[in-house]
């Protein structure tokens, strides 16, 4: 069985076919990426797909990545862009 320490958690940003950004956390990215695009993995996306992975970051816990979910979200667009700018998928 899997500790939450075990698991990796993620903070992730998307841009959206309309050009818009999309914010949010898992603890799956590659599942999730394939949810935004399947259509279910949120009401925002699914009428904006298919969807990018610009930017993510890791982290040791969930309440880490959902602190650091509701710190970008309240991020300008352009403040996001910037964050995103060099970002390369590891």
């Amino acid at each position: 069985m899997k500790t939450e320490n075990q698991n990796k958690n993620y903070t992730y940003i998307l841009k959206c076919s309309d050009g818009s950004l999309y914010c949010g956390w898992t603890n799956d990215l590659e599942k999730r990426l394939s949810a935004h695009n399947a259509g279910t993995a949120s009401k925002y996306t699914r009428t904006r797909r298919p969807v990018e992975l610009i930017y993510f970051e890791e982290f040791q816990t969930k309440q880490e990545a959902m602190s650091r979910e509701f710190r970008i979200k309240k991020l300008t667009r352009a403040e996001k862009l910037r964050l995103t700018e060099g970002f390369s998928q590891r």
